[in-house]
C-alpha cells in the first residue's frame, strides 16, 4: 500500500477544501480497514508512528487524515469562528465526503474508527448516525459533555500558547498552527458551548466499543467513558494507570495490545474469514 501522504479536494459547505491524507498497512481490501481521528490540537504527523504500530499489530488496512484547519490541510480562515456543532459537522459532514472521494465501501465493508478526544466524539457522532456503516469504535479519552476539569486545562492551553514556545512546536506539525490552536480553544471556552452534550444522541451506536481512559487526563475524568458504557451497554472501558490525555504516547505498547485484542475479538474474525476465502 501506498504510504506516502497525499492530499485530495471535499467539498464542505460549498467550499473546496484540501484534505492530506496517508494509507498505512496491508494494502489487500479484504483486510479489515482502521480510520483514525486526530485530537483537538492534532494532525496526520502528530499521531507519528502509532497508527502503524496498531496496524501492524491488527494486520489490517489504515487511513490517517487530517480535518481541515489541521495538519497540511485547507486551513481555518483567520475571521473564521467554529460553531458548537463542529465536531457534528465533521461527523455527518467532513468524514463521509472523505471515505466517499476515496472510493472506501463504507455499506459494505464498514470501517472502524479510532478517535482521540474531539476524535473520539467525532467517531461516536458519525456511529450514530451511520450504525450500519460503523464495524466498531476505539475512543481514547473521548468527550461526551462538558467537564469543569476540561475547560479550566483549555484556559491554561491558552496561556501556555501564548507565552511559550507552543505555537512553534505545533508549527512542526500544522501548516497554520493559529487555525489549529485558536479554531480549537475559542469554541470550547465559548460561553455557549458549556452546554454541549451529546449524550442524548449515541444510543442508537450498534458496533462493539472500547473506551480507553487515562487516569491522570488533565481534559477530562472517568465519568465520560463511564457515561458512554451506560448509554452503550457493548462497551468495554479500559483505565489506564500512570496515563494523561494522549493514551499512545503515555501507553503506547499497553494501549496497541489492548485494541488489538478488541478488534481480534469483535472483528477481524469476520476479514480474516473473508480474507483467506479470497486467496484460497
Amino acid at each position: 500500500m501506498n504510504s506516502s501522504v497525499e492530499f485530495i479536494d471535499i467539498d464542505w459547505d460549498g467550499r473546496s477544501i484540501s484534505i492530506e491524507y496517508q494509507w498505512l498497512g496491508d494494502a489487500d481490501p479484504a483486510r479489515p480497514l482502521l480510520v483514525f481521528l486526530h485530537e483537538g490540537l492534532g494532525s496526520r504527523a502528530m499521531w507519528k508512528d502509532f497508527p502503524a504500530r496498531l496496524c501492524a499489530a491488527v494486520n489490517c488496512r489504515g487511513l490517517v487524515y487530517s480535518r481541515p484547519g489541521y495538519g497540511r490541510s485547507t486551513p481555518r480562515a483567520a475571521d473564521e469562528r467554529w460553531q458548537v456543532d463542529f465536531m457534528h459537522q465533521h461527523a455527518y459532514q467532513v468524514l463521509p465526503a472523505i471515505l466517499e472521494t476515496l472510493e472506501v465501501d463504507t455499506a459494505n465493508d464498514p470501517p472502524w474508527l479510532l478517535g482521540h478526544s474531539d476524535g473520539g466524539s467525532i467517531a461516536l457522532l458519525y456511529a450514530a448516525r451511520y450504525p450500519e456503516r460503523t464495524a466498531g469504535l476505539i475512543l481514547l479519552s473521548p468527550h461526551i459533555m462538558v467537564e469543569d476539569l476540561s475547560i479550566k486545562s483549555i484556559e491554561q492551553a491558552r496561556e501556555t500558547y501564548l507565552n511559550t514556545d507552543l505555537k512553534q512546536r505545533l508549527g512542526r506539525y500544522h501548516d497554520d498552527p493559529d487555525s489549529a490552536f485558536w479554531g480549537w480553544n475559542r469554541i470550547w471556552l465559548a460561553p455557549e458551548f458549556r452546554h454541549w452534550n451529546i449524550e442524548s444522541e449515541i444510543s442508537t451506536i450498534a458496533c462493539p466499543v472500547q473506551a480507553l481512559q487515562g487516569l491522570d487526563d488533565e481534559y477530562g475524568t472517568m465519568e465520560q467513558v463511564y457515561g458512554i458504557q451506560r448509554l452503550l451497554s457493548q462497551t468495554q472501558v479500559v483505565e489506564l494507570a500512570d496515563c494523561g490525555h494522549s493514551p499512545q504516547r503515555d501507553q503506547g505498547e499497553a494501549l496497541i495490545s489492548s485494541v488489538a485484542g478488541f478488534i481480534d475479538a469483535h472483528g477481524p474474525l469476520a476479514g480474516e474469514q473473508k480474507y483467506r476465502a479470497a486467496n484460497q
